[in-house]
């Protein structure tokens, strides 16, 4: 039997194959897990995660913005209706403008880009937490994607910075409400990886190449890695566990200058 055999659980976030929600998705489906995926909507955005995912076999795809309430109501009613219970959430999501992502152009954040970057990234794990609740029983995981950028300064990262700062701490006043229930909330905090998302950080790959040279595994992390790490979170060998940040980054956070 897998660590996650009988569970079912959502996977917000998978874009493409490069997508480090794809690769904790593709780990827990292989560890036993039932695995939902909720997408943006469009037809093209749909055909691209169903490809992606298609390995997995007869894979629940379902169109949600989590920056809209109803159509987060409408997601978890049908995810209700598909699944009964949920035994885990997986929050993979961030998005802000491309102009808020260059080195230099905090001081210029628009309070549009502001709240843009804050609610898609941050306020989205608050939201889908509270739906969730609703469906996840004692003993189950939600797990939120997290990044250094939110406790030290990474030039280019910006705004998103100050939005994964909003995330970590929601994280732990979400582990303290649903705590009593059973429910655990944990962050994983990931090293710079090449995906959709990170190229549009200006200076990724100077990033990248000073992460490999400085961490003290002298290497990039692998985005399997983070999926055996979520695995762990979503199983029962991290049940007490709650309110976390567990870094995969090769030890580059444990650094001074």
């Amino acid at each position: 039997m897998g660590l996650l055999e009988g569970k079912k659980g959502l996977v917000f976030g998978v874009a493409n194959e490069w997508s480090i929600a794809w690769h904790v998705a593709r780990r827990a489906a292989d560890e036993g897990a039932a695995v939902g995926f909720p997408h943006l909507p469009g037809e093209k955005m749909e055909r691209r995660v169903r490809r992606t995912v298609e390995s997995i076999g007869d894979a629940w795809l379902y169109p949600c913005d989590v920056s809209n309430d109803a159509e987060l109501d409408k997601l978890f009613a049908a995810a209700g209706e598909k699944f009964g219970a949920l035994d885990f959430v997986v929050h993979s999501i961030a998005f802000a403008n491309r102009d808020d992502l260059q080195p230099g152009a905090f001081v210029k954040t628009s309070r549009e880009g502001f709240r843009l970057a804050l609610d898609v990234s941050a306020y989205s794990l608050v939201a889908i937490a509270n739906r969730a609740r609703e469906l996840i029983p004692a003993g189950g995981s939600i797990i939120a994607m997290t990044y250094l950028g939110g406790e030290r300064v990474v030039p280019g990262y910006n705004v998103m910075g100050v939005a994964k700062a909003a995330l970590d701490c929601s994280m732990r006043y979400l582990a303290s409400d649903l705590g009593e229930k059973g429910v655990r909330v944990n962050c994983i905090s990931a090293g710079p990886l090449r995906t959709l998302s990170s190229s549009a950080v200006g200076g990724i790959d100077d990033m990248l190449g000073a992460f490999a040279a400085k961490a003290p595994l002298k290497r990039k992390i692998d985005a399997d890695e983070v999926g055996k790490t979520a695995v762990y979170l979503l199983s029962d060998l991290s049940s007490g566990v709650t309110g976390e940040t567990i870094y995969v980054d090769a030890g580059f956070h444990t650094l001074g200058a």
